[in-house]
């Protein structure tokens, strides 16, 4: 029987950010390593960690160095290639043939059509909510023309994207009223947080009302809706970042026909496998938790594995800044997939012909029939 080698399968990004554009000395580059917003231990590295050792295993010989290269040789190196050619380089060893890229954030990122130029890939937006909302306080709006002002700004803003995204994990948690808020309520809240900025000069969209409200306008527009669920930075409160919390929400949402894409999920990954087992529209996404886990990147694909239909399991890096992510991501999925069912088949689980057919649709099948993707 041949083994299984997925050495060489390509794969839809349905999650990431935009790589940053300039030169990054030692300390901005472990920056990216982490999801801490603080120093790392008082003499260490963020390369001492899962992801660190990640970095050093798979990236180093992209640029012509050995393995496992210690990260003063590896930074030298990339400082060296400069910024452009560094990108170029990791992007396109990846095997990523299509990056669906949130476009939330800001701090001097690739945009899609930068990304796809410098992977040789596709790239298609994925408009944050919270974003646009905040664009809409910025523009001007009252209270009471906040929620058609904000329907038109979505109509604009998602023209040619494939996908919303909301962040309310972060700001506020997932432990909302899961009912679509009535247009009172709305307006209310908006005219809370409206007097609220104008007072303080900031807009950061935290009410739960109008979270909540972004949810729905989100499933409105007919696009898949992704959420972030589970590990984040600190800037979340992880008790309150379980997917499990959003069940009623999904419940309700069922009757609309719009899918929901459970991102990352970790270390509740379980709790979005159970929910994408018994809802037909929910999705759960593997990215994120496995570049930080590293070497552990088996246990948790195959805890998700447990429940989720196969159907309903999807790629993702959500890299964020370094290129090496892309890189660390898709070389992590391919290397502890291949582990997974080749013990699946070795245990007369599956035949190497199922094991291959689910291979490609967790890599990139699966994504493309969600997001009306072109082969």
């Amino acid at each position: 029987m041949e083994a299984l080698d997925l050495s060489g399968l390509p794969l839809v990004d349905q999650h990431c950010h935009g790589v940053v554009r300039d030169p990054l000395d030692r300390p901005a580059f472990e920056r990216y390593l982490t999801e801490s917003n603080h120093p790392p231990p008082r003499g260490a590295s963020w390369f001492d960690t899962q992801l660190g050792l990640a970095v050093r295993r798979w990236c180093p010989p992209l640029l012509c160095l050995e393995r496992h290269a210690a990260p003063e040789e590896y930074l030298e190196r990339r400082a060296e290639l400069g910024a452009a050619e560094n990108t170029r380089r990791l992007l396109r060893s990846t095997g990523i043939t299509d990056h669906l890229v949130d476009t939330g954030l800001d701090g001097g990122l690739l945009g899609p059509s930068e990304m796809a130029a410098a992977s040789g890939a596709r790239a298609y937006e994925i408009v944050r909510l919270e974003t646009v909302a905040e664009g809409v306080l910025r523009a001007g709006t009252s209270a009471t023309g906040f929620a058609a002002a904000l329907g038109a700004a979505l109509h604009a803003a998602t023209g040619s994207a494939v996908a919303v995204k909301s962040v309310a994990a972060y700001r506020h948690g997932l432990d909302l009223d899961p009912a679509r808020p009535s247009g009172p309520d709305v307006r209310a809240a908006a005219s809370a947080w409206l007097e609220a900025a104008e007072t303080s000069g900031e807009v950061r969209l935290t009410d739960p009302v109008l979270l909540r409200h972004l949810l729905w306008a989100g499933l409105d527009t007919g696009l898949p809706l992704q959420v972030h669920t589970g590990f984040g930075d600190a800037d979340l409160t992880l008790n309150r970042a379980d997917p499990a919390l959003l069940t009623g929400f999904l419940r309700a949402a069922q009757p609309l026909g719009a899918d929901v894409v459970l991102l990352h999920g970790y270390p509740y990954h379980r709790n979005a496998a159970y929910l994408a087992h018994v809802f037909p529209h929910v999705y759960v996404d593997v990215g994120l938790a496995l570049n930080h886990v590293g070497a552990r990147a088996g246990a948790v694909l195959a805890e998700t594995l447990e429940l989720a239909p196969f159907a309903k399991i999807l790629f993702s890096t959500d890299a964020y800044g370094l290129p090496e992510l892309y890189v660390v991501g898709a070389a992590l999925f391919r290397e502890h997939l291949q582990r997974v069912l080749a013990g699946w088949v070795a245990d007369d689980a599956c035949t190497a012909a199922d094991a291959d057919r689910f291979a490609r649709m967790l890599a990139a099948d699966n994504a493309r029939q969600l997001y009306r993707l072109a082969c």
